[in-house]
């Protein structure tokens, strides 16, 4: 099973001389295509061109080229069968030992702007993904390469072969190089698809980026796969468990909601307190003091980097995860200290048109992200439907609300400042009831309702949850509308005083 002579033929040529040279030096004869040829004669190390080895020309721009028996035969032919063998030496057919492919840049060329159908389709590479299954299939004797990662590890074990790949190795090799083509297959389906007949197919192809101690219980396992870590730096702590995944997730969504310095504490993905100040201890002294139990063994995130007198003030109940771009050295000395504690830093913005896809029987649910909780200047003095319109302050603590609510479950209540929440109510089967919690934490928590605003995910389908809000304090409101009683509610608005604004966009979150 010495390597005697491989083909390469890659558009990244990342690492491609040091390899070529290395399997030269093994003695290995080298066949190649167009622009790899010229790049490992560039320098100085003896190639073939395909068509010499073929005897067949290159043409239709290229188009075919390796789609030749001379090649495939090469690689599939089995080795111990005689009888193929025969056939080999009848046709001239010579072993082809190892294949070196990637393939043509399909995914980098459709996500630039303004492609166009032709440009994508020439993108799209056939005699590539022919060449990985042929060697694939035939690993109990070629070794297939599509990644530059792997080179030296292939030299590695020839060297310790003296000039063989181990079976094993070919093995894992072939595993890798199927979920390639297999991945670019669906890219270019996907791609198509969307252009042709938008939303007939869904294709979903994402690396295993690690397996994790367990699921939201001890008795789930659990994976995570993707690109988490391109968005987050663990700094410190314990190995992230699937829960604070979610919690970090769910953090991140609710803090890039605000452009002011801002501090959030999220538990089971829930906001439990949200605060703005431009001291950002300020802001965290007002998230916390929302609610003083409910923080502990939560999240924390804010939207600028932590300080010691912000690490100070954090460090005295127990927290799971604390994230932030960035921590300062005296911060991150005084918070290192808790061995237990996840310190996280974002790494960049997260994107704002993501979808959202959930698993149910059968299949999945995907639907756009909920991007809606900005108004917009002005929008809410355009939405008032009450007698009295909001003051400014009633305008600053709807906005400020109204991006909270969003992340908070269904149903869903909270009572705002203009700078911080000051009681959250969630997950119920009743608005009032979310309401009456909200109430009673924001009095456990010593704070008034008197002049506050109350922001629902959904309308009030009766005026009651008005009528509660308003005895509670709440002096403005702000929702969805678009019950039937809408009219009632707004007659309730009206004998108490209260401003009231529509927004005509409901913040379910289930």
């Amino acid at each position: 099973m010495k390597i005697q002579r491989a083909l390469l033929s890659v558009s990244d040529k990342t690492g491609l001389i040091d390899f070529a040279r290395g399997l030269h030096e093994f003695g290995v004869e080298l066949l190649s295509t167009g622009g790899t040829a010229k790049a490992i004669a560039a320098a100085g190390i003896p190639v073939k061109e395909i068509s010499d080895f073929t005897g067949f020309p290159e043409m239709m721009d290229g188009r075919v080229k390796t789609l030749h028996p001379k090649v495939h035969g090469g690689l599939l032919f089995l080795r111990d069968d005689a009888k193929h063998a025969a056939q080999a030496a009848e046709h001239g057919i010579l072993p082809i030992d190892l294949v070196c492919v990637n393939l043509y840049p399909f995914e980098q060329t459709v996500a630039k702007k303004g492609v166009t159908l032709e440009e994508a389709i020439e993108q799209i590479d056939i005699g590539g993904p022919s060449m990985i299954r042929s060697a694939s299939k035939n690993n109990r004797s070629v070794t297939v390469v599509v990644d530059p990662e792997d080179y030296p590890r292939i030299l590695d074990a020839m060297k310790a072969g003296n000039g063989e790949t181990t079976p094993e190795l070919r093995a894992r090799l072939a595993v890798k190089a199927f979920a390639t083509t297999g991945a670019y297959d669906r890219a270019i389906s996907s791609w198509l698809d969307n252009e042709s007949a938008p939303a007939g197919n869904l294709s979903l192809e994402f690396p295993l980026e690690g397996r994790l101690r367990y699921g939201e219980n001890p008795h789930q396992e659990a994976e995570l796969y993707g690109g988490f870590f391109d968005y987050f730096e663990k700094l410190h702590g314990k190995e992230l468990s699937f829960n604070n995944i979610l919690d970090i997730t769910a953090a991140t969504r609710l803090i890039s909601e605000f452009a002011k310095p801002t501090v959030a504490i999220l538990k089971h993905t829930n906001p439990c307190g949200v605060g703005s100040d431009e001291n950002l201890s300020e802001a965290w002294e007002k998230a916390f003091a929302t609610d003083r139990s409910a923080p502990f063994g939560g999240i924390i995130i804010a939207n600028r980097p932590v300080d010691e007198a912000l690490a100070r003030a954090i460090s005295e109940i127990f927290s799971e995860v604390i994230i932030a771009p960035e921590f300062s050295a005296d911060a991150r000395a005084l918070l290192q200290k808790k061995k237990n504690l996840r310190l996280m830093r974002l790494l960049k913005e997260i994107p704002s048109t993501d979808r959202d896809i959930r698993s149910v029987i059968g299949g999945l649910l995907v639907q756009d992200a909920d991007a809606a909780a900005t108004l917009g200047a002005g929008a809410i003095e355009h939405q008032v439907v009450s007698s009295r319109p909001p003051t400014k302050d009633e305008i600053e603590a709807m906005e400020f609300g109204w991006k909270v609510v969003k992340h908070v479950k269904s149903n869903a209540i909270v009572y705002a400042g203009k700078d911080r929440t000051l009681g959250i109510g969630a997950g119920q089967m009743s608005r009032v009831d979310s309401s009456r919690i909200a109430v009673w934490k924001a009095g456990e928590a010593g704070l008034s309702l008197k002049g506050s605003v109350v922001c629902s995910d959904a309308f009030f389908p009766f005026p009651d949850g008005l009528i509660a809000a308003a005895e509670a304090g709440a002096t403005a409101a702000i929702q969805p509308g678009g019950s039937m009683r809408d009219e009632e509610v707004k007659a309730a608005a009206n004998e108490r005083g209260m401003a009231m604004v529509f927004t005509g966009k409901r913040h379910f979150r289930h």
